[in-house]
């Protein structure tokens, strides 16, 4: 087996592993993955022409994984007058605007019964619906496959043991020369581009060590739609004929992130009416740690105006397929405070100097003998460096006028998107607490809709029409004051009994009463009531203990968890003096779940999941840990 391990591989999931698999980092938390470090800041180094990296002394090399013979900026090479994917032959066009109308090319398709996802177009000629990642690694995956495709230098930089390491098309090194940790791919795996299209298709090769990676212990990467036990490995072995990209790929997937693509070392900050397909809107709310990021897919002017609507995707923690997200929910996301807007943190630190908002990767180049990640030449007027926290922080509001102004009506349809989002989450993972905190504060967003909405809606006629009961069994927690929100390895059997014992006690037949649910949260520390219902039933094996699976300071105080202060209508005074029908949970397919937007330790809780009534339905890489 070639799956990735580090040196805790044995105590993760019980196999050897060469040493030369990968550095021996600790396990990050919140993704369950040996994350890196971001680089330090450039600060004021921060300029088109980047800084200093690796030396550009390994071409050909054994670590390479594949040649880099293209530049980005080529427009009249003969590799970049031929036709691509998704572009015709002698186009003029540069491989960063190739990249844009490769992505702006994927198709969407449905995902499940409540979203879409898109597929992914090869240069092969055949489609493949999107891998299963996280909101990050759809980034760094694209970038990654476009660039080894088309023979395109590519690195990305992270930190580790007090220096830059760089991951890219030469393989992974230090600024002076290959990190032994990592493998010398040209030497262990091979590359079959070089086969005749033809033959390739009618016999796709494989590379059988690949095709049984997965990315972290939890393999939460499963590609069902290529069948049973598919994970990561066996999707790039499908689509890649260089196998040590694929290889590769599993390792940069696994140890790098969002704070790495919100380094300017990787990306620089983008004018928002540049905005393109392939670009990347970053959500920070922390220097350190996860965040959310969103994936540019399309970008369509609205005839004879001067505004755009902008529809994105992003994977999630758990990882699933990026999940498609309309023009109005987009909109949300660009214009959060969170991506580098205006105001500040729970900590009093500007969102603007957190390194988030819209970004667009740098182009690779040798110069004087050592590769840069610099800003292309067309995009110069476009750059904002990190330190112009004006500039940065403007976005959000030029995107407010220019991805254009939505109707109260289509307000709430995003806006009940957001909602239908958490209450799925919460089928999956009902102890989250982030997911309550998201469905409330898009909630409050409706309740401010409501006099706008055409017949306007009071609050309570809001709550008579959208209010479900499983919004008031799982009602929102006070974060710091109630140990459940800690506890992230709930389940969707545990919905189900959690739903089926409220059903069975709502209506009292002897009284003919409604009866108000009962919350599921901790009580006198347990969850006695839940607990003995399961074993009722025979299902005490569904129920999971609690256990503190992130941080949690008020497990040393907390018996009994808090609720907030409700202002909604309780569900006994919309019920009907009949009994009521019993409510079927509508699909536990694994939703979002990346905690993309949240901060347990903040006085304001700043959810796993966005708390943001601006905040995408899907957040994903955030949240104090991935529930």
């Amino acid at each position: 087996s070639r799956i990735l391990i580090l040196s805790m591989c044995a105590s993760l999931i019980g196999c050897a592993q060469p040493a030369s698999e990968g550095l021996d980092a600790p396990l990050n938390a919140e993704l369950g993955k040996p994350l890196l470090e971001a680089p330090p800041s450039v600060g004021k180094e921060d300029n088109a022409a980047g800084v200093r990296g690796p030396n550009a002394t390994l071409a050909g090399g054994p670590t390479e994984v594949w040649a880099a013979p293209n530049r980005w900026e080529d427009t009249d090479t003969d590799a970049a007058k031929l036709a691509g994917i998704a572009w015709g032959a002698n186009s003029g066009l540069d491989w960063n605007e190739k990249y844009a109308l490769w992505v702006k090319s994927f198709e969407r398709i449905p995902m499940s019964a409540y979203s879409d996802t898109f597929e992914l177009s090869t240069p092969w000629g055949f489609n493949l619906p999107a891998p299963v990642l996280e909101c990050a690694e759809v980034a760094v995956f694209l970038r990654v496959a476009f660039a080894s495709w088309y023979g395109l230098p590519f690195y990305l930089t992270a930190w580790s043991e007090g220096s830059n390491i760089h991951f890219g098309h030469f393989g992974v090194v230090r600024d002076d020369g290959p990190e032994p940790a990592f493998p010398n791919y040209r030497d262990r795996y091979e590359d079959y581009s070089s086969m005749p299209l033809e033959e390739a298709l009618l016999n796709w090769p494989s590379d059988p060590s690949l095709a049984k990676r997965f990315l972290t212990a939890q393999k939460d990467d499963a590609n069902t739609f290529l069948g049973e036990a598919q994970y990561s490995g066996a999707y790039f072995d499908k689509i890649f004929l260089n196998k040590r990209v694929g290889h590769f790929m599993v390792l940069i997937l696994t140890y790098t992130g969002s704070i790495h693509l919100a380094s300017s070392k990787n990306t620089f900050n983008l004018d928002a009416k540049a905005i393109r397909e392939g670009d990347t809107l970053l959500m920070r709310w922390k220097k350190q740690g996860i965040g959310h990021t969103i994936a540019v897919m399309q970008v369509n002017p609205i005839p004879d105006t001067e505004t755009s609507e902008v529809e994105v995707a992003s994977g999630s923690m758990p990882r699933r397929q990026p999940k498609w997200e309309s023009p109005g929910s987009s909109k949300y996301s660009f214009t959060s405070p969170k991506a580098g807007g205006v105001g500040e943190n729970y900590d009093g630190v500007a969102y603007a100097t957190l390194g988030g908002g819209l970004k667009r990767w740098r182009v690779s180049e040798i110069v004087d003998g050592q590769w840069r990640n610099k800003v292309p030449v067309k995009d110069t007027n476009n750059f904002i460096p990190n330190y112009d926290t004006d500039a940065i922080s403007e976005r959000p509001a030029i995107f407010e006028e220019f991805l254009g102004e939505q109707s109260p009506e289509q307000k709430l349809e995003t806006l009940l998107g957001m909602v239908a989002d958490k209450r799925q989450h919460l089928r999956n993972y009902p102890a989250s607490c982030s997911a309550r905190i998201g469905r409330e504060q898009a909630f409050d967003a409706i309740y401010e809709l409501g006099p706008s909405l055409t017949p306007s809606m009071t609050r309570a006629e809001i709550d008579a029409k959208y209010r479900d009961l499983e919004d008031y069994v799982f009602a929102e927690l006070e974060y710091e004051q109630s140990r459940t929100c800690c506890w992230n390895s709930t389940h969707s059997g545990m919905f189900q009994l959690i739903m089926e014992l409220n059903q069975a006690i709502i209506y009292d037949e002897e009284s003919r009463m409604c009866q108000e649910p009962v919350v599921f949260k901790m009580v006198d520390g347990d969850y006695a009531i839940f607990k003995d219902y399961a074993a009722s039933v025979d299902a005490s094996h569904m129920w999971v203990e609690w256990s503190a699976d992130e941080s949690c300071p008020q497990a040393e105080t907390v018996m009994t968890d808090t609720e907030v202060e409700h202002e909604w209508v309780t569900f006994c005074e919309l019920a009907s003096d009949e009994e009521p029908e019993p409510v079927e949970p509508e699909d536990t397919e694994p939703e979002d779940t990346e905690p993309d937007d949240t901060e347990p330790d903040d006085t304001e809780p700043e959810e796993p999941e966005s708390t943001d009534p601006e905040a995408p339905s899907n957040d994903p890489d955030s949240g104090p840990t991935p529930e």
